[in-house]
């Protein structure tokens, strides 16, 4: 199994950008979490990141002819703004979860409205790193 994860704007400054919200560790400490605890299942991950809307959407839009099986997305950000994102996910007819790092429905308003959560099969949030091994957990566990 081939999954593709995608991060959204200011996820390269994890673990410098108010980590009492988002905690300590930065993407490449969880990317390396989550690679060491589903090395064992077979699960191949792809990270990527990026601070452009359209560098997100051309991701999305390649991931299918990039033999990619699932995809996790933090649209970071973009989750509140942006409908050409969930376009794009509406395109990836294969399964897709979103995930947060923090708990939007604790912080502003405007965080808890969620424009891309709707074109994938659910949303894991407030966990920390742990939303994305949840993520990858049910991937693992509903699509062999």
């Amino acid at each position: 199994m081939k999954i593709l994860v995608l991060g959204g704007a200011n996820l390269n400054i994890l673990g410098s950008r108010q980590p009492d919200v988002y905690g300590s560790e930065t993407l490449e400490d969880i990317q390396n979490f989550i690679q060491k605890s589903f090395i064992e299942k077979g699960i191949e991950s792809v990270w990527r990141q990026t601070n452009a809307e359209s560098e997100l959407i051309d991701w999305i839009q390649a991931a299918k002819e990039e033999g990619f099986d699932g995809l996790i997305i933090n649209p970071a950000a973009f989750t509140h703004t942006s409908v050409a994102i969930y376009d794009a996910l509406l395109s990836f007819d294969a399964p897709k979860i979103e995930v947060h790092l923090s708990n939007t429905y604790k912080r502003e308003e405007f965080r808890k409205i969620k424009i891309t959560s709707g074109a994938s099969l659910g949303v894991i949030e407030g966990f920390g790193k742990y939303s994305y091994f949840l993520a990858f957990n049910y991937l693992a566990e509903n699509m062999n």
